[in-house]
């Protein structure tokens, strides 16, 4: 599984980076707000940190307005993927971009109908977003699932990437379902690194060391 970060914030994601396990970043218009900053010049930061996949958003709602901004994204970086959101006329820009040989990110997914559409469409990769079902009471997961098979039916190349993850049992539950790529907040990154075993019997370790004494030489 490819683990990007979900995050706009310098910061995080060049710490994410130094990790040594970062794939990839995807942003979106809230989390670029949040930053206060440029977008052109967050890009430019962001893709000077992380050598993979950068998911940039267009903010049009109609399909010659995507294809006009994910031609310009585009032309960025090589690495640029633009994300569009999950709308009809999302996914007639989608097709034209895919031709065109520009990634895209299909956005705000939230059942394997709209799946089946982005893959159909030529979509990169797909975007469910597990949390926010889980908001409203339906199992994000059960719909991760749903995708990675219907995908493994007829063999689409449309990556799925898990989005809107809440917890690291949500990495977890997406890595074994089959998942390509998790997109996980950076606080997320952290708390995967955790457990209360490792801790204590790392401090076990290094008490044992300093009341033997242990010598190196």
């Amino acid at each position: 599984m490819k683990f990007f970060i979900d995050s706009a914030n310098i910061d995080e994601i060049r710490e994410a980076a130094s990790l040594g396990i970062l794939d990839g970043v995807t942003t979106n218009p809230s989390l670029v707000a949040k930053e206060g900053k440029n977008f052109r010049q967050l890009l430019d930061q962001i893709l000077e940190i992380v050598d993979g996949p950068v998911s940039a958003e267009v903010v049009s709602t109609d399909a010659d307005g995507i294809k006009k901004e994910a031609r310009e994204l585009a032309a960025i970086h090589e690495n640029i993927v633009v994300k569009v959101p999950l709308i009809r006329e999302g996914l007639k820009a989608v097709r034209t971009l895919t031709d065109e040989g520009i990634r895209t990110n299909v956005t705000l997914c939230f059942s394997p109908t709209q799946a089946l559409l982005a893959a159909k469409a030529g979509a990169t990769y797909v975007s469910p977003f597990i949390g926010r079902l889980d908001d409203v009471s339906q199992d994000g997961m059960e719909l991760i699932e749903q995708i990675v098979t219907i995908y493994s039916n007829y063999d689409y190349r449309t990556e799925v990437l898990a989005a809107s993850i809440r917890h690291p049992l949500h990495v977890l539950q997406a890595a074994m379902i089959g998942a390509d790529v998790a997109t996980i907040p950076f606080k997320i990154i952290n708390q995967m690194f955790k457990h209360p075993l490792t801790e204590r019997g790392l401090e076990q370790f290094l008490d044992d060391w300093k009341n033997n004494e242990a010598k190196l030489v």
